[in-house]
């Protein structure tokens, strides 16, 4: 009913509503005004979309197939789609995930989603990197979940804090982990914390949910073990072909423990039912070509070339106190400011000197990062990188002490 005093709607907005604090996620996909160079948004860079080969395989599905590309679908994906999801699922990560244990997901954000339906309920505890992914934040608050942060160092999640935590009593319904090129940090879990944590996590009954959104973009074309190769008995991973495809064919995955994947497929019941059949097909049709293989080595060639000129850019332009990851893959580094400059506060005179960027503190779940910042290199061209670079550094000299 509308409140007839204030003329509007607001009273009957579910509490959740009040939990969702998306401004900083909609000034991001929104993009930066005219001439403003912006640094903000984990975009693939547009050079990376396959036209020429969906131009055909499109033309030939809407021809040959319009009865099952453009229908609707099972809720856990088209059974020759799922079948290429496990094919390809074996041949990068060692292990072939049986039918019940995959689902095909609208992206990995879904993924988020339908294990927060899945598993939790308000007040239950999700246990995530400080800083971590800002949608997952978002999504976790939107349950109304307590969330708890483990610091982070170079060498990612400090599973010795993990444990501490543990044993003090805290009882997470599951860790959510993103292990290479982290976003926001860029940051890569080592091979000796991932053994360390699937095991901590097996010992004390831990559900771990694994992102891989930017696993296949090493910049060398190496990888360390999955956590689900590692433990898929403790371990649901999340995956998207929004960084190595396009993001505007909403697809990922989801591969775990078959019960867990079973309640996920209920939970998608009660979202968008079924995953775009014509997404699901465009993705296994390019993929069976063999396009995969053929196009991601460019890829990371393009954002290993991005990521040098971003790092030489830093060094040549960023006044002395600052710092930032190197990134061995991915999209994003996390610039660390001298502790008196607020990212917030600078935002302003970084948009007016014409470059954007996402601030450190909405990445955490309390007052940190006020001096960190994230920069993504992705989808600017190299001469706009360099230039990027030198704005915000300016911006930074003339409040550095």
């Amino acid at each position: 009913m509308l409140d007839t005093q204030t003329g509007n709607w607001s009273h009957a907005f579910a509490r959740r509503a009040r939990n969702r604090g998306g401004d900083e996620l909609n000034a991001i996909l929104a993009g930066s005004p005219p001439g403003v160079l912006s640094m903000m948004g984990g975009f693939p860079n547009p050079r990376t979309f396959p036209t020429d080969a969906l131009d055909e395989i499109l033309m030939r599905l809407l021809r040959d197939e319009p009865g099952a590309a453009l229908q609707y679908t099972a809720c856990e994906g088209i059974p020759s789609v799922r079948e290429y999801l496990s094919d390809r699922q074996e041949q990068l990560q060692g292990r072939r995930p049986e039918s019940p244990e995959l689902i095909v997901t609208s992206g990995g954000m879904e993924g988020i989603t339908l294990a927060c339906q899945s598993m939790i309920d308000a007040g239950d505890t999700i246990v995530v990197e400080a800083p971590t992914y800002l949608g997952a934040l978002m999504a976790f608050a939107g349950v109304e979940a307590d969330v708890e942060g483990i610091p982070m160092d170079a060498d990612g999640l400090q599973v010795e804090v993990l444990e501490q935590r543990l044993a003090a009593g805290t009882r997470p319904k599951f860790l959510y982990v993103i292990p290479e090129y982290q976003n926001p940090t860029g940051r890569t879990l080592t091979l000796a914390r991932r053994q360390a944590l699937v095991d901590l996590c097996r010992r004390k009954g831990v559900l771990v949910v694994e992102d891989v959104a930017y696993r296949e973009l090493a910049y060398d074309g190496t990888t360390l073990p999955s956590l689900w190769s590692l433990a898929p008995d403790v371990v649901v991973q999340l995956g998207t072909f929004s960084k190595i495809f396009c993001p505007g064919v909403r697809l990922g995955w989801a591969v775990g423990p078959r019960e867990v994947i079973a309640e996920m497929a209920a939970a998608k019941q009660n979202t968008d039912q079924c995953a775009g059949a014509l997404g699901q097909r465009l993705v296994e049709e390019y993929g069976r070509a063999g396009h995969f293989e053929r196009q991601i080595p460019a890829t990371r060639a393009l954002y290993a070339s991005h990521w040098r000129a971003t790092e030489r850019a830093l060094e040549r332009h960023m006044p002395p106190g600052c710092r930032w990851s190197e990134p061995t893959g991915g999209f994003f580094t996390w610039l660390t400011l001298p502790e008196q400059i607020d990212t917030i506060e600078i935002r302003p005179a970084a948009t007016a000197a014409g470059v954007a960027y996402v601030a450190g503190l909405p990445f955490y779940l309390g007052d940190q990062g006020r001096n960190e910042l994230r920069m993504s290199f992705s989808n600017l061209a190299e001469p706009d990188l360099e230039v990027a670079v030198e704005r915000l550094a300016g911006v930074v000299r003339e409040r550095s002490p």
